[in-house]
């Protein structure tokens, strides 16, 4: 008997690919321990293989969030330094997850007038790499190698569920549902995507303001996100996405954070609404960073967050100026950004190309 060698992987790339789970009779999530591992290991391993990433150049990043967990891990595994400009909504289980990976973290400590925490983090992200000699930034809201990454994700959900009729997920840097989206339109074009965001989000034309749900809308306009790309648009409040998100756990056992739950309450609405169509949901990382917040009934109930009743249907709205503080949903029509009436004209909001040297 011939011995076989093992093929070992990091934990990287065995964790990077979603499991399909099947949420109801037309209904399936890709279910992502954490989403972000994808573009991350994508984004590092190519500027690696085009040289722009030898042992002396800095890794620097500006984020709050999975994304930033997703490049500390494949940093420390590269053996790469890292430094991730942040602001005060980290939470302090990530800062030191991220601190014990060997990730250096800066926090800027005030928002900027316009773009608020996030443009501050831009300018702090422009000191640093004009102080280093070298230096890689991934710079996920523009670099076309986070939608470009999502290609597998398309070609696993095609493979194994055939004919996907609605994708619907969370939208933050626009990679993932622009890059799976246009992975499966090239089998099948009619294939519908939902974006949800949240509201006081800028990405979908609504005015910038304060957002108590993390980790989908921004306050600046990322490159890489295709408004064309939408057939519609869903936004959702916090206490909606955190009912969803208890509810996605307490149904089906998934342990997710609330970029999902948000997500399934758009989702579950389109597939009961069209049980001959198949729906596909991207639920993009686990729960364990929320058990003190999402997952606490007291914690909801001191910050106003409990919904006892969900509303069952958003409302319909033809502009984003009209979309209230509810679930509300609008058809974009996979129009461009300018096309759409009602939105907030954009004056020199958008984020930076990426500069890859």
């Amino acid at each position: 008997m011939t011995a076989t060698t093992p093929t070992y992987q990091s934990i990287t790339e065995a964790t990077m690919m979603p499991r399909l789970v099947r949420l109801g009779p037309n209904l399936y999530g890709a279910v992502f321990s954490l989403m972000k591992l994808l573009p991350a290991r994508y984004i590092l391993k190519r500027a690696h293989s085009r040289g722009d990433l030898d042992a002396g150049t800095v890794i620097v990043e500006t984020t709050s969030g999975t994304f930033g967990l997703a490049l500390a891990m494949q940093s420390a595994l590269m053996e790469r330094e890292l430094i991730l400009v942040s602001d005060p909504a980290i939470d302090a289980n990530l800062y030191r997850r991220l601190t014990d990976l060997g990730a250096t973290i800066e926090i800027c400590q005030e928002p900027a007038p316009v773009g608020g925490y996030q443009e501050a983090r831009l300018r702090r992200l422009a000191e640093i790499r004009a102080e280093l000699p070298f230096t890689f930034c991934p710079e996920q809201y523009s670099n076309p190698d986070n939608p470009r990454s999502y290609g597998v994700v398309a070609e696993q959900i095609a493979r194994s569920l055939g004919t996907v009729d609605c994708l619907v997920g969370p939208v933050g840097s626009g990679g993932s549902m622009c890059g799976t989206t246009a992975g499966l339109r090239e089998l099948t074009p009619h294939t519908q995507a939902i974006g949800v965001d949240s509201h006081r989000s800028v990405l979908f034309g609504q005015p910038d303001g304060p957002r108590s749900l993390r980790g989908l809308g921004n306050s600046l306009w990322p490159a890489n996100l295709d408004h064309s790309t939408f057939d519609e648009v869903h936004w959702c409040s916090a206490p909606e996405a955190y009912a969803f998100t208890r509810r996605l756990h307490a149904t089906h056992a998934l342990f997710q954070g609330p970029t999902s739950g948000a997500a399934y309450l758009a989702a579950k609405w389109w597939a009961d609404r069209n049980p001959d169509g198949l729906c596909v949901v991207m639920l993009p990382d686990e729960g364990y960073r929320y058990q003190a917040t999402v997952y606490n009934d007291a914690w909801l109930a001191e910050n106003d967050h409990l919904l006892p009743d969900p509303v069952a249907e958003p409302a319909l709205v033809d502009s984003p100026a009209d979309a209230g503080d509810g679930w509300t949903r609008m058809l974009w029509g996979r129009r461009t950004y300018e096309d759409v009436n009602g939105t907030v004209p954009r004056s020199g909001g958008s984020l930076p190309d990426p500069v890859l040297s």
